[in-house]
């Protein structure tokens, strides 16, 4: 496996016309269009008709988090405005869950639009109508290099901190879907399989999928499971630095149940295709923190994983554990504390030179030039054999020429590993 931190982000650039980007989406989730790439050939269709192109006895992974209404807009008594875009959850918190849970008061890590108007200390208050009047509260409690720890109160306090966010905050769509949040919003920005509370950017891939294609799945003998990645606001953070070895990689909380990893490894000979880089990036987590613990690296805690640290798979590489071996390991280290589900973080990187251990396919949308995204993507399908052109700039020429849409609300493909046996 190659160091990828000498990398240049501009080898990862191309231009994306705003036209091509997809500002609503379709009127049927599965109508989308699907570009499937396999051994250098391109081929397109629908997703609704995905399972034609997937093995039966494959095992698609889903990620199964739930996107939240991070954004609260307060007014300030002067008429000024203060919008909060709620991150993630102090340190205090075990995990997002407990967080989520929490009620009548709550720390989070938080962007503040008009900080400025802010002062340290000043109170600002939300009524939210409704049957029950409730009322929010927020207090600028400090300010870090990259956020505001805010603390938020509220009234009933009988309510938990993911209902306000429901009654008082709105779907935050992604920046460069230039428009207000609507109604509909609420409905299309999340899966149909959505469950867990905690991300502030929807697992696009998954937007695509409907009852019909999982019943179409189940009928060809292809199984499904769920990872949880609670999508973090990093997710669009682009690559500024001219190599990789600059950038900092957002680490997000990921909750993965023994089920599922036992699952995982019994299917390990089979094709296992990830839908979405976050259910990928939570995928190969799982080899990586499993090797850690065979290891002794690191400060196993009881009922918390290890966390995976930025560089660390390209390090861990040379163990040379074996993928059974490796996932066996965890729940070794799970059934020693009698844990049901294995919680942590991750913020692996994952760009050309990286060593797939899990997936052989990736189900997901079209990304941004110059994003961490584009470079998993390009490590997946690796260089295109005829004549060295990249597998991905061949993919994204090919549907930007053929008006595919782009980005979140876009349409996606289906990508196979390059040699994936």
């Amino acid at each position: 496996m190659t160091d990828p931190r000498t990398i240049s982000i501009h080898d990862y650039s191309y231009v994306l016309p705003e036209s091509k980007i997809a500002v609503y989406p379709l009127a049927e989730r599965d109508a989308s269009r699907l570009l499937i790439y396999r051994d250098s050939a391109i081929t397109t269709d629908r997703y609704k008709n995905i399972s034609e192109y997937i093995p039966a006895g494959s095992l698609l992974v889903f990620n199964n988090t739930k996107v939240v209404e991070a954004r609260l807009i307060f007014q300030k008594p002067t008429g000024g405005v203060i919008e909060i875009f709620c991150l993630e959850p102090h340190e205090q918190y075990p995990d997002i869950t407990t967080a989520m849970l929490q009620k009548g008061k709550v720390w989070w890590q938080c962007l503040v639009g008009g900080a400025s108007k802010w002062k340290t200390g000043q109170v600002l208050e939300k009524k939210i109508p409704g049957n029950n009047e409730t009322t929010l509260h927020a207090k600028y409690i400090e300010k870090r290099s990259d956020c505001f720890i805010i603390e938020l109160t509220w009234e009933p306090s009988s309510l938990s901190f993911a209902e306000i966010l429901h009654e008082a905050g709105a779907i935050p769509l992604p920046p460069y879907i230039k428009r207000a949040a609507e109604l509909t919003d609420t409905e299309r920005y999340q899966t149909v399989y959505a469950r867990f509370d905690g991300s502030v950017a929807a697992p696009t891939a998954g937007l695509h999928f409907t009852p019909g294609i999982f019943n179409a799945l189940e009928e060809k003998s292809i199984k499904t499971d769920y990872v949880t990645l609670h999508v973090g606001a990093g997710t669009f953070k682009p690559v500024k630095s001219e190599t990789l070895k600059k950038h900092e990689m957002h680490a997000e909380f990921i909750d993965v149940p023994k089920t599922t990893i036992e699952n995982i490894l019994y299917n390990i000979e089979n094709n296992i295709i990830a839908v979405g880089t976050t259910s990928l990036r939570t995928l190969e987590s799982l080899y990586w923190l499993g090797v850690k613990w065979r290891e002794g690296y690191g400060k196993w805690r009881v009922g918390r994983a290890e966390e995976l640290l930025q560089w660390e798979a390209y390090e861990l590489v040379k163990k040379k554990i074996p993928v059974k071996e490796s996932l066996e390991g965890l729940l070794e280290w799970m059934n020693k504390h009698e844990l049901k589900r294995l919680v942590t973080k991750t913020q692996l990187l994952i760009a050309p030179g990286y060593e797939f251990k899990i997936v052989k396919g990736l189900i997901t949308n079209f990304h941004q030039p110059n994003s961490t995204l584009l470079l998993l993507v390009a490590a997946l399908i690796g260089e295109d054999l005829p004549g060295g052109q990249a597998g991905w700039r061949k993919v994204y020429d090919h549907a930007l020429k053929n008006d595919f849409r782009f980005l979140s609300y876009g349409d996606g493909c289906l990508l196979w590993k390059t040699n994936p046996h």
